[in-house]
């Protein structure tokens, strides 16, 4: 029954480029900061930047993924980047410097991205086009189950030592890079659909109008991404006093949500639309955000983690089915490219400011103030395409 609706090697080929390139490469970091301090290798402020490093290697990989895609074979870019993953872990088990450790967080953010880019185009491209929408929204679970398996398990690698914590998920990057590729061995070329007009030079201004708000909504959502995918942990550990355990696990809720995200996700496209399930993401993820800056009760903390947890890879998902709604399949791969790109402009800008207004202010509350109001600053964008839409009608 499952082989009918879904192209299982294709799943596994984008789930596992989801796992590695931001469940593990990215989200394994954020329950390790707290760690980091504790035990002095780094300062509060300088774990922060590490993890804005992230970021700005996320940046360079999305801009690059697609050129390096084009002129290598997807086997090694895909390849290459799984082992970047892994040794920018393997690589750093003792503190041996900021500067080093700068460049392995940067390395495992460019891999990460190139993962992002190529892993879910390529799985898509490889579907057809009936188990596209299944197979589409499972390959974004792997987002969330990174998330799950590094929160309940980087506990448990901690008692350990940090130098046990990052040889695991040195090990969990290493192993998702071995299903990948076996299930790459598996892929079958599709031939190419016909495109009814929906090319690059063919949209009509109203699909270029809509293109442009989805992609400038999406761009803020990589800022609002940033303080619970970043700070999260560390302040629930530090600043509000629960401690590692308990921050773990409201980092494993946060976890559960990101895998029931996609879902969430596909049920409200098909009965809201795209554009319309896209909005109520952004206006359930920006109430989210500022929970925390309103009370920090465990059942406020529980909902803002769950929630903002559904809505990474809700959004993710969302954003990518509405793009291809209005290029068509043919031109999925290069706007999906451009948005990440954008997204990962705005979350390593947005990395770096956060992480600066920390430093000055030496208390993280504010950073979710700011992102839910970025967050709806998103939605309210998105609201306005009826009104571009009809603009944008007139026009033609």
């Amino acid at each position: 029954m499952i082989e009918s609706r879904f192209n299982l090697s294709a799943l596994f080929v984008g789930a596992m480029a989801t796992f590695a390139g931001i469940g593990v490469a990215r989200f394994a970091y954020t329950p390790i900061i707290p760690a980091l301090v504790e035990a002095n290798w780094f300062t509060a402020t300088e774990a922060a930047y590490l993890g804005a490093a992230n970021l700005l290697g996320y940046l360079g990989g999305a801009i690059g993924a697609h050129t390096l895609s084009e002129r290598c074979k997807l086997r090694y870019v895909l390849g290459g980047a799984y082992v970047a993953v892994a040794l920018s872990f393997f690589l750093c088990l003792s503190p041996i410097g900021f500067l080093w450790f700068f460049l392995w967080r940067f390395v495992s953010g460019f891999a990460g991205a190139t993962l992002m880019v190529v892993g879910p185009s390529l799985a898509l491209s490889s579907t057809p086009e009936a188990q596209r929408p299944a197979t589409g929204a499972m390959v974004f679970t792997g987002i969330g189950i990174g998330a799950f398996l590094s929160a309940t398990a980087i506990p448990l690698l901690l008692n350990g030592g940090l130098v046990f914590a990052w040889i695991g998920l040195g090990v969990l990057a290493a192993a998702a890079g071995l299903i990948a590729d076996r299930a790459f061995a598996g892929l079958k070329s599709l031939p190419a659909a016909p495109q009814p007009g929906n090319g690059a030079g063919g949209l009509t201004a109203a699909q270029k109008w809509s293109i442009g708000i989805v992609l400038a909504a999406y761009a803020m959502d990589g800022v609002g991404f940033v303080p619970h995918t970043v700070f999260w942990v560390d302040y629930l550990a530090r600043e509000v006093g629960m401690g590692q355990t308990m921050a773990s696990y409201q980092w494993a809720v946060l976890g559960v949500g990101a895998v029931l995200g996609p879902f969430i996700a596909g049920r409200a496209a098909k009965r809201l639309g795209w554009h319309g399930a896209l909005l109520s993401g952004f206006l359930a993820k920006s109430i989210a955000t500022a929970l925390p800056a309103v009370s920090v009760s465990m059942v406020s903390v529980t909902v803002s983690s769950l929630v903002v947890g559904a809505m990474i890879p809700g959004i993710v998902a969302l954003t990518a089915g509405r793009l291809s709604e209005i290029v068509g399949p043919a031109g999925h791969k290069k706007i999906w490219g451009t948005a990440t790109a954008m997204f990962a402009a705005s979350q390593a800008a947005g990395g770096y400011a956060l992480s600066s207004v920390y430093a000055f202010l030496g208390t993280y509350e504010p950073l979710f103030s700011i992102g839910a109001v970025i967050l709806m600053s998103g939605g309210l964008l998105l609201s306005t395409r009826y009104l571009l839409f009809r603009k944008a009608t007139q026009m033609e």
